[in-house]
């Protein structure tokens, strides 16, 4: 008969307790390090333990750091989870003394403060990656100031732009959606230590000392908060989410850009793979990769959001251990498409034959006639409509480019209006030129030279602004660090 008597239940053991061992073995071993040690400081500085105390398990802590392998470690059921492992090799070290360490605190705000240590790392690095994005694009951009490309609309050819203006709305929401993820990022720095298991405690802690030694801005005021708020969680992976939709968004454009029948997009051989058996075939497959993975991220995301849908307001597991370890996979695949993006989209060229081929085919400059027309010829935007719109249909249909069909405007407009065109056929030529269509949208946001060059500045110093903001936050972590290995290594002395 099964004994049910001693926990772990070996099926319990097997599909919940040994995973999340290997996972906090695998993510959170050294932070939890860090907390006890930072603990060790605040709790001999409080003088809720002794100094002669609180040398004796620094020193025991040390041993374990540099004695234990962790990644050798194999869950056996014999301590609930890794806390317990280190509190047990502490025990054995120093008897009941070991048992002292946890005074005043508890595995749950210790969980929290875990997980936004985890989550702070990865969210630098996601930053990191998406800045080097955007400076990469902020350089092509303003090298692809002048290259014509065919904007299109619902699927379809629509205006002449550049390539530099096109990358400039790719960028400006690269900056939006790292604002976003700039303001989750600070969400984290607030420490959850001194929350103990919801009320706080008896013992005179210094919960800001504890911030302090961790990184952190401060700590997180309300003790309950602290174990029930996952908004941290679920503000940073709601934001995460957004930047790989956005980006898929730009991956769909450069599939359909490179497709043979449109052919806009050059990708160079070395991010081509060449078909097993069909030797003419030229496929740009780093596009599709981007496109899968950007799937993955979000919905990896959208796993750990709903994961918090509809849970109780409390310490619970849902928010913990598992989904975290989960959701830590959404960074994976999310930096991996950020760090093809900014490979690919650089060695990327616009094909100006096919450009210039679907702009004569398509008609595409045929709104700067109708506007030229209303300036020069003083006619409602209607009645310019409805000449452009004439000869248009006429070019089409006699298979020629827009700029060869002067005789087919001079009609048009003389069926609507009952009088020859001002315009002569060199204004007609350059009405309808790309370049020119280009260089008259010089409106603030346009594609012309001097609106571009001008955005393009607003971008880098958006991205400087960001930059610095990172920067700061990284320094308190780094300053940080140094302040708790000194404080640390002084309790070896018996005296901080």
């Amino acid at each position: 008969m099964k004994d049910n008597s001693k926990f772990p239940d070996p099926v319990y053991r097997d599909t919940v307790l040994a995973p999340l061992f290997e996972g906090v073995k695998t993510h959170f071993a050294g932070h939890m390090a860090d907390i006890n040690r930072a603990h060790l400081v605040m709790l001999a500085e409080t003088g809720i333990l002794e100094a002669a105390q609180a040398a004796r398990i620094a020193g025991a802590l040390q041993a374990i750091e540099a004695e234990v392998d962790v990644p050798a470690l194999t869950y056996t059921g014999a301590h609930e989870d890794y806390f317990f492992v280190v509190e047990a090799e502490l025990k054995a070290r120093l008897g009941d003394l070991g048992g002292m360490l946890h005074t005043a605190r508890s595995r749950n705000d210790m969980d929290h403060t875990l997980f936004k240590l985890a989550l702070r790392a990865r969210i630098s690095n996601t930053l990191g990656l998406m800045r080097a994005l955007t400076g990469a694009l902020i350089d092509k951009a303003e090298a692809e100031a002048g290259t014509l490309i065919v904007a299109y609309t619902h699927g379809q050819p629509a205006q002449p732009s550049t390539f530099g203006h096109y990358l400039g709305a790719m960028i400006e929401v690269l900056l939006r959606d790292m604002a976003r993820l700039e303001a989750a990022a600070e969400a984290l720095e607030h420490c959850p230590m001194g929350a103990a298991a919801i009320t706080t405690s008896g013992f005179p802690i210094d919960r800001g000392r504890m911030a302090d030694l961790l990184g952190f801005e401060g700590p997180l005021l309300n003790s309950y908060g602290c174990i029930a708020s996952v908004d941290y969680i679920t503000g940073l992976y709601s934001a995460l989410k957004l930047v790989f939709v956005h980006l898929g968004r730009v991956v769909q454009d450069l599939a359909f850009w490179s497709s043979f029948e449109v052919g806009q997009l050059s990708v160079p051989n070395a991010l081509v793979q060449i078909s097993s058996i069909m030797p003419q075939k030229r496929n740009p497959v780093p596009i599709e990769h981007m496109r899968h993975l950007a799937s993955v991220a979000m919905g990896r995301c959208d796993m750990v959001v709903g994961t918090m849908h509809n849970t109780p307001f409390t310490d619970m597991n849902d928010s913990e251990g598992e989904v975290q370890q989960a959701g830590f996979a959404a960074f994976e695949a999310g930096d991996r498409v950020l760090a093809l993006m900014t490979a690919f989209l650089p060695a990327c060229g616009i094909d100006q034959a096919k450009v210039a081929r679907n702009t004569d085919a398509a008609c595409i400059t045929i709104t700067e006639l109708a506007d030229t027309l209303v300036r020069a010829e003083a006619l409602s935007f209607r009645q310019a409509h409805e000449i452009a719109a004439a000869t248009a249909r006429a070019v089409i249909a006699d298979g020629v480019p827009l700029g060869s069909g002067f005789a087919a405007f001079q009609a048009a407009f003389r069926s609507e209006t009952g009088r020859d065109a001002d315009l002569s056929a060199d204004g007609f030529a350059t009405a309808t030129s790309a370049r020119h269509f280009v260089e008259v949208r010089d409106r603030p946001g346009g594609p012309s030279p001097r609106a571009l060059n001008a955005a393009l500045e607003t971008y880098r110093d958006g991205l400087q602004e960001l930059s610095r903001a990172a920067s700061q936050r990284e320094t308190r972590h780094e300053s940080a660090r140094a302040r708790l290995d000194d404080a640390f290594g002084s309790l070896s002395g018996g005296a901080i």
